[in-house]
Order: C-alpha cells, then sequence, then structure tokens
C-alpha cells in the first residue's frame, strides 16, 4: 500500500484537519444551545466558560491549519500550469478540470469558494473563541453576545461544509497527486 506525499498532505488537510474541524465545531454549536437555553447549576458555570473558551480556541487552531495547509501546501499543486505540449494532464488538477466542459464548473464554482470563502472559517471561529474567552462569565447577561457566538461558529460550519463538500469534488475529479511515494504496507 502506497501513498504519494502530495496525496498524504491532501489527506491531512481535508480528512485531518478539516473533517475533525466539521465534527467538532458541530459539537460546539449543541453545547452552545444547551449551554445558554438551559439553567446550568451555578458551580459548574466557572469550569463550562473555561472549557468553552479552550474548545473554541482549539477549534481556531484547527481552522487555521486546514486553511493554511491548503493555501500554501496544497493549492500551489492544484494551480500548477503544465509545460507546452503537455497533453495529459493528470499530474495538473487545474488544467485538467478546465479541460473538459463536464468538469469546468468545479473549478470555477468549488475551487473559487475554497479560495475565498473558506476563509470565514477560520476567522469566524476566532471570533467565537474571543468573544467566549473575554466575556465568559457575563455571556448569559448579554444575549446579542451569545447570538454573535452562536452565529459566527455556526457561519463557520456552513462555510467549512460546503468548502468540505466542494473540496471532495474536486479530489474525486482531480485529485493533486504526486510526488515522492511513500510505502505503507509491503505487499507479498
Amino acid at each position: 500500500m502506497e501513498i504519494t506525499t502530495r496525496s498524504l498532505w491532501t489527506l491531512v488537510h481535508g480528512m485531518g484537519f478539516g473533517a475533525l474541524y466539521l465534527l467538532a465545531v458541530s459539537g460546539a454549536i449543541v453545547a452552545l444551545y444547551r449551554r445558554y437555553s438551559f439553567n446550568v447549576p451555578s458551580q459548574s458555570e466557572q469550569r463550562s466558560d473555561r472549557f468553552l473558551g479552550i474548545y473554541l480556541s482549539v477549534l481556531a487552531a484547527l481552522a487555521w491549519l486546514a486553511v493554511l495547509t491548503g493555501t500554501y501546501i496544497i493549492y500551489p499543486w492544484y494551480r500548477a500550469a503544465p509545460p507546452a505540449g503537455i497533453l495529459i494532464l493528470k499530474a495538473f488538477p487545474r488544467s485538467l478540470l478546465l479541460s473538459n466542459p463536464a468538469t469546468k464548473q468545479w473549478h470555477l464554482i468549488g475551487m473559487e469558494w475554497k479560495e475565498h470563502v473558506a476563509w470565514l472559517v477560520p476567522i469566524a471561529i476566532t471570533a467565537a473563541a474571543v468573544i467566549a474567552i473575554r466575556y465568559a462569565r457575563d455571556l448569559k447577561h448579554h444575549p446579542q453576545l451569545r447570538s454573535a457566538l452562536l452565529g459566527f461558529t455556526a457561519l463557520s460550519l456552513f462555510a467549512a461544509g460546503i468548502a468540505g463538500f466542494f473540496g471532495a469534488m474536486l479530489d474525486k475529479h482531480a485529485p493533486v497527486d504526486g510526488g515522492q511515494t511513500i510505502q505503507l504496507i509491503k505487499g507479498e
């Protein structure tokens, strides 16, 4: 069983940072709803507030790792232009997608979303983490801040979900592959 270094980075970006983020942020939304929709016993509030700030900070780190690895490691491989005269475009995912009318929209819509809108994910969840840390104990007294906290978290889930969908579809139609081969398991 083998994997290339570029495929490994794509896996770390998408299934490592991205999928883990999607799972964790959905849990954050449930926790936020439960925390501020029901009365929580006062002795657990301080611990709960601290945990929420740490949890959202870890989510922000995951989101930044996903976006930065996608932008600065995977995207240059995706966008690489083929040399003149190359007819087999498998090693050049962007050019491969654009060369076929059936897959052209995957680049024009999907990659545009990933290039631009996906940056909302770490920005929104970082804003949520800052609100949770800065106003930890006062959130119960400020309904607008609670709404902003939930709104930023939901926005990040929405943007990350669409970016993950487009990433999976782009990888299906034109995977970023190449680089050194890493042998995971030796065959007989």
